[in-house]
């Protein structure tokens, strides 16, 4: 039998991985086997471990990406805009990863805490940056008084919070574009930090 080239591993491998984003997303990492996970990609039990060796190595995986889209997201906003804008721009991206990506985000905001610790340790790090990028910008609209908040880490927390739950809830056609949501999402944000929105879109 000829063997496989490494574009084939490297595609099959891909097609694991979303086959198990989707199954995580919806039934949970725990209640998805590897059985489950090589049918779903029509393989039998033993070739699934030529391209994966542990679900746990799946998840991590899983889990790894969708920190590099958020983070990739979040270096491509400019430090040096103004800080409401920087935030809404922030907040454009947070929301594009989601919709883009959904099922790795549901997996990367509620399955991550079954890692290990070590692995959990890695993710946490990538989290704590991505987080800083929000930090910055609203501590510089404090700093500026373009932002009212007491204690800008706090707002911080707040504020993905709120991004963060819109896995739970947001599919593609619903009643707001995602470029809606965004702007709504947006000017939400900007008036919980005391700062004025910019003027809405004009209506078509």
């Amino acid at each position: 039998m000829a063997s496989r080239s490494p574009g084939e591993k490297t595609s099959r491998r891909d097609e694991i991985l979303r086959a198990a984003g989707r199954l995580f997303s919806r039934r949970g990492f725990h209640a998805t086997s590897m059985r489950d996970l090589a049918r779903a990609v029509n393989l039998q039990g033993g070739s699934l471990y030529a391209h994966i060796t542990s679900k746990e190595e799946v998840l991590f995986e899983l889990v790894n990406r969708a920190a590099d889209e958020f983070l990739e997201g979040a270096r491509a906003v400019p430090e040096g805009l103004a800080p409401k804008e920087r935030l809404l721009r922030l907040v454009r991206s947070h929301l594009q990863v989601i919709a883009r990506e959904l099922d790795h985000a549901t997996v990367f905001f509620h399955e991550w805490k079954f890692l290990s610790p070590a692995m959990q340790a890695q993710i946490k790090a990538r989290r704590d940056e991505y987080e800083e990028h929000f930090y910055r910008a609203i501590e510089a609209g404090v700093r500026e008084g373009e932002f009212q908040v007491e204690d800008a880490r706090l707002a911080t927390l707040f504020v993905l919070s709120a991004l963060n739950w819109t896995y739970h809830w947001y599919r593609p056609g619903g009643r707001l574009s995602l470029a809606e949501l965004a702007e709504a999402y947006g000017r939400l944000v900007l008036r919980s930090l005391g700062a004025q929105p910019p003027p809405p879109p004009p209506a078509r």
